[in-house]
């Protein structure tokens, strides 16, 4: 494998498109400090190409130089408007920028494009986009419409960004699972909320982890069917949760009291694991 500095010194096409391959995987292949995370690549069939940055939408979608409108895959902004900006000025820091994505090879019903990108900064170290915006807490880990999180490893990016409350963190999140006022209050909006399952409900189609005790309001996440399982397979029974501290995201729907849907099993967080593998 050609080091960054080895990569950046071939000549031609080839040596170029090599020298763009081996910055991907440097910079997403191996566990880094700041905005290099590991990649942990769990979604297979995605394909490694090149492209510019031209500049970036209101919505934070990436406008590539090919004229495809791209996505950070396992991010998603703010919804506060000053740290959205500050994240869509952070990317747009980049443009113009040579960068190595790896991509799904179809795009979604928007016609986006998912990727991993990483920008080859003039001078300097290659940057992964999407650690880079968690480690300065300008975005949250979301595994989207997916039912998994491709890349787990920016979970700890984001951890790192929350234990020194930057960006977003400095506000209220996470948001305590218990306060069903406050989570009422952000219908519509992605959050991150932490507390003890109290109870748990297994149903046919969706299984129920309640965060109050009963008669008391509260969130709940409903986890799919497909989601169960693979918690199940992870040793997260109803027996094996009840009682724990738990951090979970999404959408906060309303449903009988503020609710999160999960889909990918990623997005819920077991509190008491996190902190004895800080030890």
């Amino acid at each position: 494998m050609h080091s960054i500095s080895e990569a950046r010194r071939q000549p031609g096409g080839e040596g170029r498109r090599a020298g763009l391959a081996a910055i991907l995987i440097l910079a997403l292949g191996a566990p880094q400090a700041g905005a290099r995370p590991a990649a942990e690549e769990t979604c297979g069939g995605r394909v490694a190409r090149e492209d510019r940055l031209a500049g970036v939408a209101p919505s934070g979608e990436l406008r590539l130089a090919s004229g495809r409108t791209a996505r950070l895959d396992g991010v998603r902004l703010p919804a506060d408007p000053s740290l959205a900006a500050a994240a869509r000025a952070w990317l747009d820091a980049r443009k113009g920028q040579r960068l190595a994505t790896r991509e799904d090879p179809a795009p979604d019903r928007w016609e986006r494009v998912a990727l991993d990108a990483v920008a080859e900064e003039p001078g300097g170290d290659p940057v992964d986009l999407a650690g880079g915006l968690l480690a300065a807490g300008l975005a949250l880990v979301d595994a989207g419409e997916s039912d998994r999180l491709c890349r787990p490893g920016l979970l700890a990016v984001e951890a790192a960004a929350r234990q020194a409350r930057r960006g977003l963190w400095a506000g209220d999140l996470p948001l305590r699972a218990e306060d069903a006022a406050v989570l009422a209050a952000r219908v519509g909006q992605f959050v991150v909320a932490e507390g003890r399952v109290r109870s748990v409900g297994e149903r046919r189609s969706r299984t129920y982890l309640n965060f109050a005790p009963f008669g008391e309001e509260g969130l709940t996440v409903t986890v799919t069917k497909r989601t169960w399982r693979t918690l199940l397979e992870r040793g997260l029974t109803a027996a094996a949760l009840r009682g724990r501290r738990a951090r979970a995201r999404g959408v906060v729907e309303l449903w009988r009291g503020p609710t999160l849907d999960i889909g990918a099993a990623e997005m819920i967080e077991m509190l008491d694991e996190e902190r004895a593998q800080r030890r």
